[in-house]
């Protein structure tokens, strides 16, 4: 490993050590940074991954997309360029050495902006690409990231130059390998842009009946493009897709509040609870009353 990235890493560690003091996500005062911690290992885990950078100091952990697996630690680093439902699991750390994860969110709009201001040409491919890789990490990309992080200490330079930092990042990971698989989802009329409105789509209106046909209309898309294209992009298809976003609303609603299993399967669009029951158990291993009380006792433990 280049002596810099161990060097930057060393400091990343210490920082976030100092600033992070229970396990958990942290929100930091500058609005696109969240800081992560854990001292164990954990279960597979349902969430849904933002347009975001994660760089991982301290650890490991593996990030299940449909069937496929990414693995990162501190050698890599992933870039989810759209929403995307997860199954994420930290397979390396302790208590005396947690696992440490910084997060930096963004949106296309801010992709969009950088490619225009760059000199170069974006190759225009068609074809959608995943909406998540794995890049080997960077000595310029972690000075970028670890200067972003130093900010926490000098509140009065955030506003100024937190944006300036993040654009340094930004830039940094387009210019890296797969570059092209995060800018495609900025480019207006590529494939993968339209598929990023229709994930958006479905994420703002996950309880509502949905047909491929329609979602297909509202991007000017043949259902067979729009299901091959999505696909490309998710590892599932749009109703697939739609499926999962429910059941993890679900899950965490469940959760979060005292409500009754049936009641939570309308809110998040079933109309019969059976199937809501049923599909649950076959996404998280139990019906809802049995995950819930055992997700509670595994984090009370």
């Amino acid at each position: 490993m280049d002596n810099k990235i161990a060097i930057y890493q060393e400091k990343l560690v210490s920082m976030i050590n100092e600033i992070v003091r229970e396990d958990g996500l942290y929100a930091t005062t500058i609005p696109a940074l969240e800081l992560f911690r854990a001292s164990n290992v954990s279960e597979p885990l349902h969430t849904i991954y933002k347009p975001s950078l994660l760089v991982i100091v301290q650890g490991s952990k593996i990030v299940t997309l449909a069937d496929e697996n990414y693995k990162y630690d501190p050698a890599s680093y992933l870039v989810a360029s759209v929403h995307l439902p997860i199954t994420g699991q930290i397979i390396q750390a302790s208590p005396e050495r947690p696992y440490l994860c910084v997060q930096i969110n963004f949106n296309t709009e801010q992709i969009l902006d950088i490619v225009k201001e760059s000199d170069e040409v974006w190759s225009g491919k068609k074809d959608s690409g995943r909406g998540i890789v794995v890049n080997e990490i960077n000595s310029d990309l972690l000075d970028a990231v670890l200067r972003l992080v130093k900010l926490l200490y000098t509140p009065k330079d955030i506003p100024i130059l937190s944006p300036l930092i993040i654009r340094e990042i930004l830039y940094r990971i387009l210019q890296d390998r797969q570059g092209d698989l995060i800018k495609q989802f900025a480019m207006i009329g590529s494939h993968a842009h339209c598929i990023a409105k229709v994930i958006q789509f479905i994420n703002s209106n996950f309880s509502k009946s949905m047909r491929i046909e329609d979602l297909a209309r509202k991007v000017n898309m043949s259902t067979s493009s729009l299901h091959n294209q999505f696909k490309k992009v998710t590892a599932m298809s749009p109703l697939q897709y739609q499926k999962l976003i429910r059941l993890q609303e679900a899950r965490r609603l469940l959760f979060s509040e005292s409500a009754e299993a049936a009641d939570v399967g309308f809110q998040v669009g079933y109309e019969s609870p059976s199937q809501f029951s049923r599909e649950y158990a076959r996404m998280f291993g139990l019906p809802p009353i049995s995950d819930i009380k055992r997700l509670r006792d595994s984090l009370s433990s």
